[in-house]
Parts: C-alpha cells; structure tokens; sequence
C-alpha cells in the first residue's frame, strides 16, 4: 500500500503539532498503502502501507497569515468563527486546503494506478522476477526522506521538503516511465519514495502551522477523502490507459497534473515564518533512518538471485539494518514485549502482510487467469472500501474496551482474506469474485486493526513520548513493507515464479502464460501463515498489570 497514506484523526488524539522534531518525523506515510495521523477513515488500497501515527500534541504557532490570525482572534473572542472563514475552505485556507487535497489526490492516484499496470510494466521490461522490488523499493527509500523531512522542517520550515519532494516524486515518475530495463524503473520508483516521504511529513506540518488547532481534525479528515475518489477511479483509468495507449503513460502523464496544486498553495505557503525556536537537525537519527535505508537496500539486492556471492552484501546489509533499527524501536518490539513494543510490531505485521499479498494479486489475475490489468486492480477496489468501514467500526465509543479483541479479529480476518486468494487459481473458479470478496474481508480487518493501533499507541504513550513513539511505529511499518514485500518477491522467484509471462489480452501484446500457480500459492499463504502470526501478537497488546 502505499505510497501516501494519511488518515484523519481518532476520537481523543491530538492533531499532528506544529513543530519539534519527534513530532515531525512522526508523520509519515507509509504506500504506491501507505504512514499519517491517527486514523479513522480509509486506507490506500492498492500498493500501500504506509501509515501514520497520532503524534504528541504541541502548542500551535502563531497564526501564518494577518487574516488567519485575525480569523482566529475573532473566534476566540466570540466562541464562534468569523462568517466566511469557519471552516478549511472558507475564504482564507480554501487555496491552500484543495491545494493540499491535490497532491494527495495525485499520489493517491499513482498509488492505485502503479499495481493496476506492473504486471504489464515487468513483462515489458522482462523483469518479473524483480516485481517485488519496484514496492519495496519505494518504501526504502521513503523511511529515510520521512526522518529528513522531519529534521527539514522542524530547523526551517515546511516549504522547501514539499516543493523538493513533490520535484523528486515528479522526476521519479519520469525515470520510471521511460524506463528501458528494469533496474530503471526500480531506481525511478526510489526517487519516488525519497520524494513520496519528504512531502507527507511536510504536508502535516503545513497542518500544525497554517490552521489553527480547530481546523485540523478537518484537514485530516480530507487527506483521507483524497484517497477515495483515486481508489474507485484509478484502475479504470490505468487500466485503460495501459491496454490502449501503453504503460508508459501512465507514469509520464502524470508529472504536469502537479504544477496546478503547487501553483494553489504556494501564496499562503510563502507566508508561513521560519519556526524561529526550531532545533538544529538530529543528525544520529538522520544517520539511523540512512543506515536502515541502505542496509534493507543491500538486502533486497543480495535475495535477488539468491547466489553466493549474494551473501556479502546481504551480511552488509543486515549488519547495518539490525542494530539501526533496534535503535529506533521500543526494546521488547521484536519478541512481542506485551504493552507499547507489541502494538508497534504488530503494526509492521499487518501492512506488510497485506501490503506483499495485494502487490501480487494483480500480476496473478494477469498471468494465471488471462484478466486485463484493468479488471485486475479494480478487484482490489472493494478492500480500500472496507477498509474505511472497518476504520469507522472501531471508532465506535462502545467498543473501546474491545480494542484489543478487535485487533485480534481484524488480523484474522487479513489471514483468511489472503488465503483465500490461491482459490483463484483453481481453473473453473470464478477468479475475480474470490479475489474480490476476499478483499472486501481483508480491507474491513485492517480498518479494524491499522486505525485501533494509532489509538492504543496514543493511549500507552506519555505525553513526552508520543512523538518518538509515533516515529516508531513509522519504522515498523515501513520496515513491515521492505521485509516482508520483499520475502514475498524471494518465495515468488524461489518457487519458479521469475518465468512468469503477461498474457493478458491486448493489453502488452504478449504470449505464453506463467504456468507456475505454485509460485502465488506460495507468496499467499505464507503472508496468510505471518498474518496469523500478528493475531498472536494481539494477545500481547495489553501492559503486565502493576
């Protein structure tokens, strides 16, 4: 999943603050599903995982414009907000709200848009054994941006992270669209994800300054209604451009559709001051995020081809990642510590498990049951659907002493969703309705799960806490998506899946199919089997009493 993920916030937490430096690298977006504030409302559907988490709350600086503060000024001294200016798209933030909404939007898209077309991408550019990496790559290269933009903003102000990001994500979807073999378009998508992870903390942190506290909560509420337009309309539109115009397109169509939302909200971004009581940049966390980054990077290269000489920078890379990322977590996250450490590993469990099994979902359909890559990513739909409801499910006051049951139901339910997907390779079974009913029931268990994570998060945190701790749970889903995104690519190839042909329709104009059923099979029921493995880990989410 994903690429940009925000969602709005929970009942109770605090809106994302408008500077420190915990709080800033706490709002992330972990895609293509995926980081952001606590969260109600819908998930990324497609290739992301990313998410945020609530954050500590801090006071809000000064109001960024002469209007904006006068408007807040009347507020408080009437208790209601002046006429015109009462709500995000009143006179004075509707520029730079629908400025906001757009790029969310536009990365929603892509996000939607990528999964929807890589099976026809990697057959093109006869890289299908490398299709898990084209994900996993966005995402290591997005946990690093995520703590620089962090660091980049708390010291100056948001404005240059966002115009740099939204030029990296650009220039990646130039790389990648005119890609001519498949290391390019994984490098492309590594841009991506840099540019990806320095615009979602940035755009955050516009929140925290330019709206008063009154308005956030709604703001938020829009990053998530950003994604819902992008899921329905995504596929179709991919889907189409893929089988009639070229893949391609897909990604070179879309760079100057973000001039428009950078030209909305560069007036009101202008007026927003230097944080002039910002810290200097915590270089050991930015060297940490660096060290993580590249030691997942090394991983991923060395299990390619799995060949012996593949082991040196695959000791490399684990000799980086492990202690980094130990550094970054709660002690006790990696055996299950019962309280705070488990609900961070579980929240790495369920997006990465989800996220490796959707990512290929599409390339199955294609390969194995001769779908276009149309009908292919709309049967994702319904999970990012779901995933909404099961977000507002968990919501509900009267289930609050439930959560951590909900959370338990919500990752069997992944389980089953996932497993039910290799039944679509039974010829005979009507593939698009297996997949796309076990998605439905997939999606609801991550709202259930994802959204009640933020919730307990907040609520096990101290107040001096909350922003490292959200920072943390930033890590682990990201570190969820690389790993297990990337086991899941190793499993593919292992199991014969490397061979594996698009034969689907005219789409790519290719022939032949994959034959290796085997090798989904695989991918599924293991992601099904560590999906499992976190419904245990939600027995684990309630603190030792005393």
């Amino acid at each position: 999943m994903t690429d940009l993920d925000p969602r709005p916030g929970e009942p109770g937490a605090t809106p994302p603050p408008s500077s420190g430096t915990g709080a800033a690298q706490a709002t992330a977006d972990i895609s293509g599903r995926a980081p952001a504030a606590p969260d109600t409302a819908a998930h990324p559907p497609t290739g992301q995982v990313a998410t945020a988490a609530p954050v500590a709350e801090a006071p809000v600086p000064e109001a960024t414009t002469t209007a904006a503060t006068a408007a807040t000024a009347a507020a408080d001294a009437d208790g209601a907000p002046p006429a015109g200016e009462e709500s995000v798209f009143g006179r004075v933030y509707r520029a730079l709200t629908l400025g906001i909404i757009s790029v969310v939007s536009l990365i929603a898209f892509e996000a939607s848009a990528l999964t929807t077309v890589m099976p026809v991408a990697a057959e093109r550019l006869d890289g299908v054994e490398q299709y898990a990496f084209a994900f996993s790559g966005y995402f290591t290269a997005s946990l690093f941006a995520m703590v620089l933009s962090g660091e980049w903003c708390d010291r100056k102000s948001p404005l240059a992270p966002l115009f740099v990001g939204i030029a990296a994500f650009g220039a990646g979807l130039v790389v990648a669209g005119s890609a001519q073999q498949m290391w390019m378009f994984i490098l492309g998508r590594g841009i991506q994800g840099i540019g990806g992870g320095l615009v979602i903390v940035a755009l955050y942190v516009v929140v925290g300054r330019a709206y008063p506290q009154r308005l956030q909560p709604a703001v938020l509420a829009s990053f998530s209604a950003a994604w819902v337009l992008p899921v329905i309309v995504g596929p179709v539109v991919a889907g189409t451009v893929a089988e009639h115009v070229g893949w391609r397109w897909v990604f070179l169509g879309m760079p100057v559709l973000i001039l428009l939302p950078l030209l909305m909200m560069l007036p009101a971004l202008r007026t927003m001051p230097r944080d002039e009581h910002s810290p200097t940049m915590d270089r050991r966390r930015i060297g940490l995020a660096l060290a993580v980054a590249v030691g997942a990077g090394l991983l991923q290269y060395a299990v390619q081809d799995l060949a012996w000489l593949s082991l040196l920078p695959g000791i490399a890379g684990a000799a980086l990642l492990v202690p980094c990322v130990l550094r970054l977590l709660p002690t006790g996250t990696f055996r299950a510590a019962r309280g705070l450490p488990s609900v961070v590993l579980l929240r790495g469990l369920a997006a990465g498990t989800f996220l490796a099994a959707e990512t290929f979902v599409p390339l199955m359909l294609v390969t194995e049951r001769d779908m276009s890559p149309t009908l292919a990513g709309l049967a994702l739909t319904g999970g990012g659907l779901t995933w909404a409801l099961g977000s507002y499910t968990q919501a509900r006051p009267r289930l609050e002493e439930h959560r951590e049951t909900l959370m338990g139901l919500g990752m069997l339910m992944i389980a089953v969703s996932i497993a039910l997907v290799p039944v679509a390779l039974v010829d005979g079974v009507p593939a698009w309705i297996v997949v796309a009913g076990a998605w439905v029931i997939g999606g609801f268990g991550m709202g259930l799960t994802i959204s009640s994570g933020s919730v307990l998060l907040l609520k096990l945190s101290r107040p001096d806490e909350a922003g490292s701790n959200a920072a943390s749970i930033q890590v682990s889903d990201a570190l969820g998506n690389i790993v297990l995104v990337g086991a899941s690519g190793v499993l593919f190839v292992a199991f014969g899946g490397g061979s594996a042909t698009v034969s689907a329709h005219d789409a790519a104009d290719a022939t032949g199919a994959s034959g290796h059923p085997a090798a989904f099979a695989a991918v599924f029921l293991a992601m099904a089997a560590m999906a499992l493995v976190g419904a245990y880990v939600t027995t684990r989410l309630r603190p030792e009493k005393g």
